[in-house]
């Protein structure tokens, strides 16, 4: 008699590119726009718009070979199977495959732990308990079903999208002050303005970070040959074009020096210029931070999944769940981990190596693309330049990293 393999069960293809467009707007938006845009202003001055612009133009390298790979290779733990194909290294891809998830866990934990501080506004409890609430829920939702995970994942990325349009209303009526000076205020004008710029592009780039975790959800998404490319396109598009007119209308509606000094400086551009409560978009904050939790929580799963379908990691956590379709074993694994973490762990220097991960994981896949269109003779300009260039970005990147 045959034993049934862990995975005999398959994944729930359920999702739409709506969908997954959607989910990836959130993978993308994150929580970090609403802090990050007051130190990207501390470093580029009246020039962030054009710095967000930059670090979109950067990243797309890297988008472009996400988007080939996960046409050519539509499955979960997406980054190992990239490394797998291109360089037939199993231990470099279980390597890849663990920092993934070492990243996705590490990144839960730490946004865990500042939900609990933007919980106290409302409520005064102490932080393990909201932490073990929050993180218990979490799990929950992300092992009752994707389709359940990823509507929450989609309303809570509505609410976001809610709060920036917020930041928009407030600083629209002012724009046209701020565009009538375009050429004084908002282009650099000299070798140091550019470095500036330059300096918080650096920094701008990791508000972009999140369009890889698309990629792990390809065997739940319908038509992924086609579905996945388009959602990366589409969400990183998006999140540009969203970047670069709040960060606008936050210049045209607060003075510099005090945007560049706020912890929260999209919720003052909204305290200053409109009606609308501060306890509102701080309650959105706080819906933004969860959703980064549980969309980090789906990623992981799915990644400890799809490796133990190819043996790189123990088989048990490849088993799904016959009627939710879930992969339960490694959705509860990487939620003990995220709560372990985030009550346990000092994180700060942990969260630092995240973004030096992620970087090494972006150089593999664009190294892994531009290996694959060499070897398979797809060697026209484009096939090769972006990957390359994709590469020696991510690179100057962590040189750059390691120089500041």
């Amino acid at each position: 008699m045959t034993t049934p393999s862990p995975n005999a069960t398959p994944l729930l293809r359920t999702l739409s590119l709506a969908q997954i467009t959607f989910y990836g707007i959130g993978t993308i938006l994150g929580a970090g726009i609403y802090v990050l845009v007051g130190e990207v202003a501390n470093i580029a001055g009246s020039h962030m718009p054009l710095a967000f612009i930059l670090a979109a133009l950067v990243v797309s390298f890297s988008a472009y070979s996400y988007g080939h790979l996960s046409r050519l290779y539509p499955v979960s733990a997406g980054e190992p199977v990239y490394i797998q194909q291109a360089f037939a290294l199993k231990s470099l891809s279980t390597a890849v495959g663990y920092a993934i998830v070492f990243a996705g866990i590490v990144s839960a934990a730490t946004i865990a732990r500042g939900f609990s501080g933007y919980f106290a506004v409302f409520l005064a409890l102490p932080d393990s308990l909201t932490i073990s609430v929050l993180i218990i829920l979490l799990t929950g939702i992300a092992a009752w079903g994707v389709k359940l995970s990823v509507t929450v994942a989609i309303a809570t990325t509505l609410l976001e999208l809610l709060g920036l349009a917020f930041v928009i209303y407030a600083g629209a009526d002012k724009l046209p002050a701020l565009l009538s000076t375009t050429n004084s205020t908002l282009i650099p004008e000299n070798l140091i303005a550019w470095q500036g710029m330059g300096a918080g592009a650096f920094l701008a780039f990791y508000a972009f970070i999140g369009f890889e975790d698309m990629v792990n959800m390809a065997e739940e998404v319908k038509q992924p040959e086609k579905n996945m490319p388009r959602g990366i396109l589409l969400a990183l598009a998006t999140a540009c074009l969203l970047y670069f007119i709040v960060t606008l209308c936050a210049l045209a509606a607060v003075p510099l020096p005090e945007l560049a000094a706020s912890k929260a400086p999209l919720v003052m551009v909204v305290e200053k210029n409109t009606a609308i409560p501060v306890v509102l978009m701080t309650a959105i904050s706080i819906v933004a931070v969860v959703n980064g939790a549980l969309l980090q929580i789906i990623m992981a799963s799915r990644v400890l999944y799809g490796m133990g379908k190819k043996s790189m990691a123990p088989r048990f956590l490849a088993k799904v769940h016959p009627r939710r379709q879930t992969p339960l074993s490694a959705t509860l694994l990487v939620g003990c981990l995220v709560l372990s973490g985030s009550l346990l762990a000092p994180l700060v220097t942990l969260a630092q190596a995240t973004s030096g991960t992620i970087l090494c994981v972006f150089t593999l896949v664009n190294l892994a693309l531009l290996r694959l269109n060499w070897r398979d003779l797809r060697r026209n300009f484009v096939a090769l330049a972006m990957p390359a260039c994709g590469a020696l970005v991510c690179i100057g990147f962590l040189l750059l990293q390691f120089w500041l």
